[in-house]
């Protein structure tokens, strides 16, 4: 069996290497132009005056586009109509593309670049999500998710509580920065090889922004440097601007953003404040939730309605609330424009519980992990706000587990003893359950295609919809198609995903890749294989039951006798015998609905759990923090890679970790960002990492829903089970007190914030 196996990434030895070929690594074609933006200075004002002639005038420039220059619409939002290529009256955040320049070498570009003459008649720009609130200023109207009576229950509730936090946005901080490179071909046709997420954006936009059919577009993906969200919308724009140069000036184009520009140019996660009110009974059982959740959408739609979505649909995480109301806001402010990011809303979502529980558990003087499990969904209580049934349940499995594994009673009085001897340093032990839901937002994203070939020799050609972006997507599809024809894995040869061979691709986004992609390649392969069994039983007058294809051959069982060929062989009589090898294969999820407006329905095809259990320590001199331990149970159903999954797991919390401790996006007085490169902002490193790091796929797991070999998806939830390290330095840093008052801990939880709030704490 070639699935439920580990296989290592079919380019690891190649990223290892370093001959793995990015955009940036393929060989230039003769007369290729080197693009650079002009951005705007400013974060709010009226554009009176970009004088692009002194660009123009410098050595070696070609061209210098901006907004007059585009043939068709100038607009690359990938919702709605409110995202201009190039600003053109108003400016609406430091960093907004006004223009670019195309020249013969890059420095040149850059250099040019630096040289237009840009005047804005500024105004006072809206920086934060409380002023966005107090004017009401929004990208889209506020939206309510709720059941139940909540100001009956609240009002009636025994006990309530009220509080607020933040948690801050997050920069993707790929390797390999925003590329594209746009090459112009006969009749107005264009290929563009982008590091995207989402080729059929890219070819959309560049179509609109040309005025062109779509099939005058091709977008081509070999491999992208990481994306994590960030090149789902983003890199659509990047690459309609290199396919803008490239029309207007007739020669291969590449734009690429250097660090800064890519940071001050493009998207986040969406920062939240959230505001809540809780109602309890005695024993700690959650009776109602009022919630606010406003996120920075930051200066245009872009993908926000579905993160804002996504965040109030999981406000309930792992808890039954029977009387829930929680209202999304998507605050319009002068700053990049918010966009995908692993989790996608999910991650702000889940927290708003985390805190309320804590703050329960500590007003009734309860333990804060039973009052948790007492929370939790189960039977009689199993149906979510927006009404859908939690199913297959494994929300008690993986807390038993991760306390069983984690020695968590143990620990917590080992911690409980090191505290008390110890004035300076402060340990605190945190624990996270998850359950998340797995599929697009929007029912019609959750589709996808496939192209399978198998060439006379038996070797096999792949393609599909998703693109890979390091996360081994490419590995896991050649296996289930591998699986299907029962030939060794080498034998499959996955192609870079172009809109020319799969068109109308969803984004390989919402930890959908291989649910979708394997699914429909599954049906390709399986459509030849079926045919191919056909021709062999006429062939060899066999019966259909007795054709059976295993180990790279195929075998006919017939009375008296049996007969194995190769599976090569088979492909060659089949085509002598005129049997179509190839085949498309489609698939779209089944089961799900929503209705937006009602916020109802079921938009979750299933449900990944998980648990944490997270110790850390602090500083209370400095501030500074580690996490020591973590302990890691996640439900990946039936793992079609544990290798694979065992590094997305491990990615992905560690990105949740630097999200919640150390990732600090800081902007001035007048909304310019300051923190534009590794010097000035943090990603968690090597020695982050948690030195005692045990993660366990839960066993004997497999989907209870009909997904690709029962396997789940992955991407994303482990990142929400850094929660866990939030919820300990919160309990650290209680520790620096009575232990018994609640703490507010604003995410990133930097050394100013920890000692911010031990200050608070103390008075």
């Amino acid at each position: 069996m070639t699935v439920h196996r580990p296989h290592r990434h079919d380019s690891a030895l190649k990223h290892t290497s370093g001959q793995a070929l990015y955009i940036d690594d393929m060989p230039e074609p003769p007369g290729t132009l080197h693009a650079a933006l002009i951005l705007s200075p400013a974060a709010s004002g009226r554009l009176r005056k970009l004088d692009l002639s002194p660009a123009a005038a410098m050595a070696d420039v070609v061209a210098v586009l901006g907004a007059a220059d585009i043939p068709g619409r100038n607009d690359v939002a990938p919702v709605g109509r409110d995202e201009p290529l190039f600003a053109v009256d108003d400016v609406s955040y430091v960093g907004q593309p006004l223009a670019m320049v195309a020249a013969r070498t890059l420095d040149a570009a850059r250099l040019a670049a630096e040289r237009a003459v840009i005047d804005v008649e500024r105004t006072e720009p809206i920086l934060d999500i409380e002023t966005a609130l107090a004017r009401e200023a929004y990208v889209q109207a506020p939206s309510t998710l709720q059941r139940g009576d909540v100001d009956a229950a609240l009002g009636s509730a025994p006990h309530r509580l009220s509080a607020e936090f933040r948690v801050g946005g997050q920069e993707h901080f790929y390797l390999e920065g925003q590329i594209a490179l746009a090459l112009p071909g006969e009749d107005g046709d264009i290929v563009v090889h982008s590091s995207t997420q989402h080729p059929t954006e890219v070819q959309h936009v560049c179509a609109h922004l040309l005025g062109c059919d779509y099939n005058r577009i091709t977008a081509v993906v070999r491999r992208l440097g990481g994306g994590f969200g960030g090149k789902e919308s983003n890199a659509s724009w990047v690459a309609g601007a290199a396919a803008l140069a490239a029309w207007r000036t007739g020669r291969p184009v590449k734009l690429r953003l250097p660090r800064e520009i890519d940071m001050l140019a493009t998207g986040k996660r969406h920062p939240f404040l959230c505001r809540y009110t809780v109602g309890f009974d005695g024993e700690g059982r959650v009776l109602a939730l009022d919630a606010m959740l406003a996120a920075d959408a930051g200066w245009s739609l872009d993908l926000t309605p579905g993160v804002v979505a996504r965040a109030l649909t999981h406000a309930d995480n792992a808890y039954w609330i029977p009387h829930f109301r929680a209202t999304g806001y998507a605050c319009r402010t002068n700053k990049q424009s918010n966009t995908a990011f692993r989790g996608f809303g999910g991650p702000q979502g889940v927290v708003v519980m985390e805190d309320a529980l804590d703050r329960i558990a500590l007003h009734l003087d309860r333990d804060a992990l039973q009052v948790r499990a007492l929370n939790f969904y189960g039977e009689g209580r199993d149906e979510t706000p927006y009404g859908q049934k939690v199913e297959q349940n494994h929300l008690p499995r993986v807390w038993a587990e991760v306390r069983r594994e984690a020695e968590v009673d143990r620990r917590r009085a080992e911690i409980a003893a090191f505290n008390r001897s110890s004035p300076i340093l402060k340990r605190g032990l945190g624990l996270f359950p998850l359950k998340f839901g797995i599929s697009f937002n929007m029912p019609h994203m959750n589709q996808a295609g496939a192209l399978v070939h198998v060439y006379t020799d038996g070797s096999i050609r792949l393609n599909h919809g998703g693109t890979e972006m390091g996360q081994g997507l490419f590995v896991k599809v050649a296996q289930v198609v591998a699986e299907v024809f029962k030939v060794e894995l080498d034998r499959i040869r996955p192609s870079a995903t172009s809109t020319a061979e799969v068109p109308n691709t969803s984004p390989t986004a919402a930890s959908t890749g291989s649910d979708l992609n394997g699914w429909a390649a599954y049906e390709a392969a399986n459509t030849i294989k079926q045919r191919m069994i056909a021709f062999a039983a006429a062939h060899f007058g066999a019966a259909l039951d007795d054709i059976e294809l295993a180990d790279g051959n195929v075998r006919i069982a017939r009375p008296g006798s049996n007969q194995v060929l190769s599976f090569g062989e088979l492909a060659r009589l089949c085509h002598l015998g005129r049997v179509s090898l190839s085949s498309t294969g489609y698939y779209r999820t089944p089961k799900i609905h929503w209705d937006p407006v009602a916020m109802r329905g079921r938009p979750f095809f299933y449900y990944s759990f998980g648990a944490t259990a997270a110790e850390v320590a602090i500083d209370t001199l400095t501030g500074e923090s580690r996490v020591l331990r973590v302990d890691l149970v996640q439900d990946c159903g039936a793992s079609l890679n544990p290798a694979i999954d065992l590094g997305q797991i491990e990615g992905a919390f560690v990105q949740g970790q630097g999200w919640f401790t150390c990732e600090e996006l800081w902007w001035d007085g007048e909304g310019r960002l300051r923190t534009v490169g590794p010097s000035t902002y943090k990603i968690p490193g090597s020695r982050d990492v948690p030195p005692v790091f045990t993660v366990k796929m839960l066993d004997d797991a497999p989907a209870a829903e009909a997904t690709v070999f029962r396997s789940k998806a992955v991407g994303e939830p482990p990142l929400m089970l850094a929660t866990a390290v939030w919820n300990a330095l919160k309990d650290a840093i209680a520790a620096t007190g009575d232990g018994k008052t609640a703490v507010r801990l604003d995410a990133p939880a930097t050394p100013e914030r920890v000692l911010s709030a031990i200050a608070k704490l103390k008075t």
